[in-house]
């Protein structure tokens, strides 16, 4: 069974539809890479699956939870929505740090303020997670002391500390330099080895033909093409998917 089920997503702000009808399917364990020009809706559907923007139509289905279904009357309140959220971790593109807090603080805050264990736990597990990401030497560090590279990785640490089931990449490194785009990637491609539920937005073709199980391309807010990175990569099926690929390589 699917671990997370979207079913028919749509979103508009005002008179623009930015998604479509969006449908697709992830099992754990799995690595999906989103690809597609700026504008094309990527990112606007990650905010829908973590909740910071809630669908006009469509479902949202996590394990045997709907978490959201536009056919059913009911309102969301701001309590459920939170609860809906720790299903997901997120990484943003500029990682969002607390500036007031070293790595292990911006780490165990958000569990401590949910009670996700004792204090002990709590702090075990993110000096885990730090270690993981290789930040083991940067506990004490504040983020301004960072760079961009260890701030996302700390970011990541945070997303994990959640525990959710559902890791959420928007463009991790559109922020960094070749070298730390370099440091992020790795961490990402460790945690697929650790049977991580990943979808990463990306821009890093590379990665997502090498990285992912499943990669889908959009446009205009639809799923122009989906398939393996072999179909996606050496043969696409869309005009729309050549075209951009035939410019993703052209710009490298």
């Amino acid at each position: 069974m699917a671990l997370l089920i979207a079913n028919q997503l749509k979103k508009s702000f005002g008179k623009t539809e930015v998604l479509k009808g969006i449908s697709f399917s992830l099992n754990r364990g799995e690595v999906l890479a989103i690809i597609g020009s700026s504008g094309s809706g990527k990112t606007t559907l990650l905010r829908c699956l973590n909740f910071l923007e809630l669908p006009d139509e469509g479902s949202i289905t996590v394990g045997d939870k709907v978490l959201f279904d536009s056919s059913d009357a009911t309102t969301l309140s701001d309590e459920v929505i939170r609860q809906n959220r720790l299903h997901f971790g997120m990484v943003f593109q500029n990682f969002n740090l607390f500036p007031q807090y070293n790595a292990l603080e911006n780490v165990t805050l958000a569990p401590t303020l949910l009670k996700k264990g004792t204090p002990a736990e709590i702090d075990a597990t993110a000096r885990r997670l730090l270690d993981q990401v290789g930040l083991s030497d940067k506990l004490t560090n504040y983020p301004f002391q960072l760079s961009g590279g260890q701030q996302q990785r700390v970011a990541i640490a945070r997303a994990l500390a959640m525990q959710p089931e559902v890791l959420c990449f928007d463009e991790p490194t559109s922020a960094l330099d070749p070298e730390l785009t370099g440091e992020v990637l790795r961490v990402i491609r460790g945690l697929k080895n650790r049977d991580t539920t990943m979808i990463v937005v990306t821009h890093e073709m590379e990665f997502a033909r090498h990285v992912a199980d499943t990669v889908i391309y959009m446009a205009d807010g639809v799923i122009e093409e989906m398939g393996t990175p072999a179909q996606i990569f050496e043969n696409p099926q869309s005009e729309k998917t050549k075209a951009f690929l035939r410019g993703t390589q052209s710009s490298l």
